[in-house]
C-alpha cells in the first residue's frame, strides 16, 4: 500500500483513527506549497508535522532539499536530460526529495527512496508519470558510483560535497572547473548566488570561501544556553542525560549541544525556563560586551529576545533593561521569552513608546544594537535567504543600519557603549560600516570587533556573525 495513502486502525473504543504519513510525503507537501520569494518553509512545515511520526526526518528532507535545490536540479537536468522547467511542479518536487536523499543521505537505502517516490507519483499522476519518476531516479542511482566518497582533486568535477571530507561521486563530470571557474563551481555545488560567492572569494580567499559555503549548507546543530537564574550547565546537562538526551557540554562556553535531534520545546526544562536555544556565534556578542548589573541598557532591535534575555542572565537579573523593536508582532515573542525564563529586569516598550517618552537621549550605559541584516552568516538555518538576497538590498540595509547606529549613539551616556552586531559576514554591513560611521562620529571610538565565519566543523559547527564594541569618549 502506498505510504502516501492514510491507513486506518481500530482503537479500544471502536473508533477509527488515521495512521501517520511518511516524512517524504510531508516534505513533498511542503515543497508544493513553498515559494522561496513569498513564504517560509518552516512555517508551512510546522502546520504539517503532526501528520507524521518522523518529525526530524521530515524537517531534514524539507530543509536539505531547499538548501541544495540548485545542485539537485542540475543533476536532474544535466544527467537525466530532463530540464526542470518542463517537469510539472508536483512531479519535480517528488524528484527533488528523492534526489536529495540519494545524494545527501547515503545511509538511506536506494530502493526505499525510489519505491516511495514512485508511489507518491502514482498518488498525484498517472502511470506514465510514475514511470518517468522511476526512470529519472534510477538514472541517478546508475550514475552514482559512490554515495559517500572522499573528496579529492581527481573527482571534484563529478562530486557534490556532503561534509568537509566526503561527497556523492558520479560517474561523469558535470560541474564547472574548480581551478578556472571557482565562483561558478562553488555556486553550483552549494546552490548559492554567484555574486555572493564572488564577494566571499574576494574578501576571504578560496579556503575560507569553501568553508563558508560548506557551513551554509550544513545540517546545523542545536545549542542551548542554560539560564543561570534557574539552573547551572552541569545541573541541566544531568537532567537531560537522565531523559536519555544525547548531548555535549561545549568547553569554555557554558553551552550544551543537543546531539540527538529533538523538538526543543519538549526537552526537560524548557517549559520551566531553564534554557534558551542560541547558536554559538550569536552567543558571542553579549559575552564580548560583558554587561554589568548596575547598567541601564537599551536593546533597540530586541525581537525575539534571545540576546535581550542573555543580557539579563549575565547581569544576574539586576540591570535595568528596556527592550523594543520596529516589529510589534515579533516584540510579543520577547515578552513570551521573558516570562518563560522568569526574568524581572526587562521592560518591553513599543518603538513608538520609546520615541514618545523620550527615553533615549543620554540615558543608557549601553545600547545593544542587533541590527536587521542580510543574514549571510546564517544561511544554513534561514534557508530562503539564498533565493531572496540581492546585492542592491544590502545597500538599503546599510542605510538602515547606519541610521540605527546614529540613534544608538544619541542614547548613551559619556563612557557609554554600543554593542553593534549582525548575523551577516558582509564587510559592507560590518567593519566597513563601522569604519565609515566612526569617521562621522569623532566622539566615539572602536574598542573591539570580531568577525566569526560560519563553520561546518562537526564537533562545534556554528553560524557566522560580527560584533563591534563602540565607546563614547
Amino acid at each position: 500500500m502506498s505510504r502516501k495513502r492514510k491507513n486506518t486502525k481500530r482503537v479500544g473504543s471502536g473508533n477509527r483513527v488515521e495512521d501517520k504519513v511518511s516524512a517524504r510525503t510531508i516534505a513533498i507537501e511542503v515543497l508544493n506549497k513553498f515559494n522561496p520569494q513569498r513564504n517560509y518553509a518552516g512555517l508551512i512545515l510546522d502546520k504539517l508535522l503532526d501528520k507524521t511520526n518522523e518529525r526530524q526526518r521530515a524537517t531534514d528532507l524539507v530543509f536539505g532539499s531547499i538548501r541544495n535545490r540548485l545542485a539537485i536540479d542540475t543533476v536532474i537536468g544535466k544527467l537525466c536530460c530532463s530540464p526542470v522547467e518542463r517537469i510539472p511542479a508536483k512531479l519535480l518536487n517528488i524528484l527533488r526529495v528523492g534526489a536529495y536523499e540519494l545524494i545527501y543521505s547515503p545511509s538511506t537505502a536506494e530502493y526505499s527512496i525510489v519505491d516511495e517516490a514512485a508511489q507518491n507519483a502514482k498518488a498525484v499522476a498517472g502511470k506514465k508519470q510514475v514511470g518517468f519518476v522511476n526512470a529519472v531516479l534510477r538514472q541517478i542511482t546508475r550514475l552514482i558510483i559512490n554515495r559517500q566518497s572522499p573528496v579529492s582533486g581527481e573527482n571534484v568535477t563529478r562530486t557534490l560535497p556532503q561534509t568537509p571530507a566526503t561527497g556523492c561521486e558520479f560517474a561523469v563530470s558535470f560541474l564547472p572547473n574548480l581551478q578556472t571557474q571557482p565562483t561558478d563551481y562553488l555556486s553550483a555545488v552549494f546552490s548559492l548566488p554567484k555574486w555572493l560567492v564572488a564577494d566571499w572569494l574576494a574578501d576571504f580567499g578560496f579556503a575560507n570561501a569553501w568553508q563558508i559555503c560548506l557551513a551554509s549548507n550544513r545540517r546545523p546543530s542545536v545549542y542551548i544556553r542554560p539560564n543561570p537564574l534557574k539552573t547551572s550547565t552541569d545541573q541541566l546537562a544531568e537532567k537531560l542525560r537522565k531523559a536519555d538526551i544525547d548531548l555535549e557540554v561545549v568547553p569554555d562556553e557554558a553551552m550544551i549541544k543537543i546531539k540527538s535531534p529533538r523538538d526543543v520545546t519538549q526537552l526537560p526544562g524548557f517549559a520551566k525556563g531553564e534554557f534558551t536555544v542560541q547558536d554559538l556565534a550569536a552567543f558571542e556578542a553579549v559575552k564580548i560586551l560583558n554587561p554589568q548589573p548596575n547598567w541601564r541598557i537599551l536593546d533597540l532591535c530586541a525581537a525575539p529576545g534571545t540576546k535581550t534575555t542573555q543580557l539579563a542572565e549575565l547581569t544576574g537579573d539586576k540591570a535595568k533593561i528596556l527592550a523594543t523593536d520596529f516589529d510589534a508582532e515579533r516584540l510579543e515573542k520577547v515578552k513570551e521569552n521573558v516570562t518563560r525564563l522568569g526574568i524581572n529586569s526587562i521592560t518591553v516598550f513599543s518603538y513608538q513608546q520609546i520615541i514618545d517618552r523620550k527615553l533615549t537621549p543620554d540615558r543608557f550605559d549601553c545600547v545593544l544594537l542587533d541590527v536587521p541584516c542580510s543574514n549571510t552568516g546564517v544561511l544554513a538555518r534561514r534557508i530562503e535567504v539564498r533565493y531572496r538576497i540581492k546585492q542592491k538590498a544590502i545597500k538599503q540595509l546599510v542605510d538602515l543600519q547606519s541610521e540605527l547606529l546614529i540613534a544608538a549613539a544619541e542614547s548613551i551616556k559619556p563612557k557609554g557603549k554600543i554593542c553593534y552586531s549582525t548575523c551577516s559576514i558582509q564587510k559592507e554591513e560590518n567593519s566597513q560600516l563601522v569604519k565609515n560611521f566612526l569617521k562621522q562620529s569623532p566622539g566615539l571610538e572602536l574598542k573591539s570587533e570580531k568577525l566569526i565565519l560560519p563553520s561546518a566543523d562537526g564537533a562545534a559547527d556554528h553560524d557566522g556573525g560580527y560584533v563591534a564594541i563602540l565607546v563614547r569618549k
